[in-house]
């Protein structure tokens, strides 16, 4: 539309000259730019003037409660969310607003004096900010655009807003459907650039409640290729019905799995996704106490791992990591102390043996000190034991006749830890259940409290527990009432924890509260007793018919296991799956056959700490030209085992590539020069070349 400045006798408003002008002579210019494609829209779809504007319309009260009450579900799921972004936030100069998909704002939080500063402008409860009634804003123009947005200051259309900041990210339901946006607007002047990365995760959290509210009825399957990242914001999510149909899937599963609406995977069924069955993987996720377990996609080109729960309207207190119930459902026994205590089942994890002596050893020692209430923190490798080895400790310590409670600190929020671990009293928060909930310290008052991953744990929730574990009384959030709790603590960290106390990333004194005594699991590849712990988990992955051919046999033991025993144990069962009753063979054996020492999020390759993505796989870094490795000390090859033999490979197609300077390949692996140094020397290696960077 042709566009005029018109003279009169109006005050000058640069602010409307400028949205004018580079509308007027600059949208082939400014045309890939999200804020002047909105104004725009504004002039030339809406007929709005910037020299022209007026406040947002307001619903009145019976229309807003009639939408509010259409949109009950995705506010009551966004309630705890906001007021949990608003305190990260802890600016007062600001609030966090939802609004549905017209614009409309159903949910708003701010300090009252913010509310009361801003609400003349129509940001408040009621206020329709559309992109067509209130031109150029965060909540409006994400929804226009359909993609998160930052409309700061003089980005905004209308001059009145020009004092105001906002940040805006679509919220989608679990159809994959925008279902509202998820605002921060701030009048502060060091608006913070971290803004949207927050805002992202909170509508993640909210995208998640609302599968989880939707299909209560249905398992929830959570997965992603890295283990770590299972039951956190990154994981794939499904919602999957009896028959093993996918009802509902969150972004990051989508994204996954490659795919590019619902449509492509509703009514799919996981044998379509993945590797296994919903049978298969609830048998393996109970058995491995809903840790993640190994899967892959059905082209066995991706590697997940994964953790299927039964319904969460069927789930029990304390199976695995489903969420805890009210006060009043948690079946209560009598303690030792006389006392009510929570009753939870003890799901079993197959594969552990004592043969191997040094875990003997450590188990006799961990029995002693339990005896006298000592803390024991357990170290070693994911998957090596730590749980199961607790549960040992456990059940031949006074407090046997009690709950094994275990979390997994790694595994939830950061905002849930505090609930978690302290519990919460009716109305604590909102969101808060009717009845409360009782915390994990106190399901555990009488047994044993197993706090798994403990190096993940916040600082500020280190400093509450200390004070707990020093008190033996634990406040829920929102009381001031205290509860006296008795229970042995166990810990465990795959972690090097006074790395990260000397890192400031780990509180000193906690560490000394938890490490009573300090027990060391060996990872698989080192036990002795490996063969015996194999064809044991065989038997109970497999059955007692499954057996090993002798090159099978020889394949599983030469191989690094950087999984340890969680990955044996999906390997084994999935050869036995294979092999249908016969002898299992290289054949069915597919994910060693191609890969002697496979690379883990886990376990370094070279064993020598440092990260995996540094480091090329096993397979792939093998040396084309033998003749080119001369830097080898070969007398005493022979005693390298075939582990060290692959590491040994790995690292001299390091030292070739960086060109034998090993600076650059310390660099690389993220490790000292004076640990390379060791591994190099351990591995039975000359470095001739001069070191450059020495």
């Amino acid at each position: 539309m042709a566009l005029t400045l018109r003279k009169n006798t109006k005050p000058a408003d640069p602010h409307a000259d400028r949205v004018l002008d580079i509308v007027r002579s600059g949208i082939q210019e400014h045309a890939s730019d999200v804020v002047t494609l909105s104004w725009i829209r504004c002039i030339e779809q809406y007929h709005l003037r910037p020299d022209q504007p007026h406040a947002p319309d307001v619903l009145a009260r019976v229309p807003l409660e009639e939408r509010r009450s259409s949109h009950a579900a995705v506010i009551e799921c966004a309630r705890y969310e906001m007021t949990t972004l608003y305190q990260q936030l802890a600016d007062n100069e600001m609030g966090v607003v939802l609004t549905d998909t017209d614009g409309v704002i159903l949910h708003m939080v701010s300090s009252p004096e913010f509310a009361a500063e801003v609400g003349p402008l129509g940001l408040r409860p009621g206020g329709i900010w559309s992109e067509a009634g209130a031109g150029t804003n965060g909540m409006g123009t994400c929804l226009a655009s359909g993609g998160p947005v930052s409309v700061r200051r003089d980005d905004h259309f209308y001059t009145q807003y020009t004092q105001l900041t906002c940040s805006a990210v679509p919220v989608y339901d679990p159809g994959g459907n925008i279902v509202a946006a998820l605002d921060v607007t701030s009048r502060s002047l060091l608006m913070q650039q971290h803004i949207l990365v927050l805002l992202g995760m909170t509508a993640r959290m909210i995208e998640n409640r609302l599968i989880d509210r939707q299909f209560r009825d249905a398992h929830p399957l959570h997965f992603h290729s890295r283990p770590e990242f299972v039951y956190t914001l990154h994981e794939g999510k499904l919602a999957v019905d009896e028959d093993g149909r996918v009802l509902a899937a969150n972004r990051s599963a989508m994204f996954q799995l490659g795919l590019q609406s619902m449509d492509q995977i509703r009514t799919r069924r996981i044998e379509d996704l993945f590797q296994t069955s919903l049978a298969d993987m609830l048998q393996r996720s109970a058995s491995s106490s809903f840790h993640p377990v190994v899967t892959y996609g059905t082209d066995a080109a991706l590697r997940f791992f994964a953790v299927a729960r039964r319904p969460a309207s069927q789930a029990d207190a304390g199976n695995g990591h489903a969420m805890l119930p009210p006060v009043d459902e948690v079946p209560a026994l009598p303690s030792a102390r006389g006392k009510a205590r929570p009753s939870l089942p003890r799901p079993s994890a197959p594969g552990f043996t004592i043969e191997d002596p040094r875990i003997t050893t450590q188990l006799e020692t961990g029995r002693r000190v339990v005896a006298r209430g000592t803390p024991v923190l357990i170290c070693g490798e994911t998957g090596s034991g730590k749980e199961v080895f607790a549960r040992s400790l456990h059940d031949s310590s006074a407090h046997a006749t009690g709950a094994f409670v275990a979390i997994n600190c790694a595994s939830l929020p950061e905002n849930l830890i505090e609930s978690e671990l302290f519990g919460y009293c009716a109305g604590a928060f909102t969101g808060a259940q009717r009845t409360g909930r009782r915390g994990k310290i106190l399901q555990a008052d009488g047994g044993t409290l197993f706090l798994d991953e403990i190096a993940d744990m916040p600082l500020d929730l280190q400093s509450r527990l200390l004070r707990v574990l020093d008190e033996r009384r634990v406040t829920p959030l929102g009381t001031e009432e205290t509860h006296a709790v008795d229970f042995q603590l166990i810990s465990a960290s795959h972690r090097h924890l006074l790395t990260l106390v000397r890192e400031g990333r780990f509180r000193e004194d906690l560490y000394y509260r938890l490490a009573g005594v300090e027990v060391q699991l060996p990872p698989l590849r080192d036990r002795s007793d490996k063969l015996a712990l194999i064809r044991r988990v065989l038997a109970t992955e497999g059955g007692a018919d499954a057996s090993l051919s002798a090159e099978a046999e020889r394949m599983l033991m030469a191989h690094g296991w950087p999984g340890n025993i969680r990955q044996l144990r999906h390997v084994l069962g999935t050869a036995a799956a294979l092999a249908d009753g016969a002898p299992i063979t290289r054949a069915h054996l597919p994910a060693l056959a191609h890969s002697p020492l496979p690379v883990s999020e886990h376990q370094p390759a070279l064993g020598i700490g440092r990260s995996d993505a540094a480091l090329p796989s096993a397979a792939s870094a093998m040396p084309s030209d033998p003749a080119r490795m001369g830097h080898d000390s070969t007398p005493g090859l022979a005693r390298l085992n075939p582990i060290q033999a692959n590491e040994r490979q790995l690292l001299l197609q390091m030292l070739e590539q960086h060109r034998w300077n090993v600076s650059n390949v310390a660099k690389a692996l993220d490790v000292s020069r004076n640990t390379l140094y060791r591994k190099i020397h351990k591995l039975q290696i000359e470095v001739s070349h001069p070191d450059h960077d020495a």
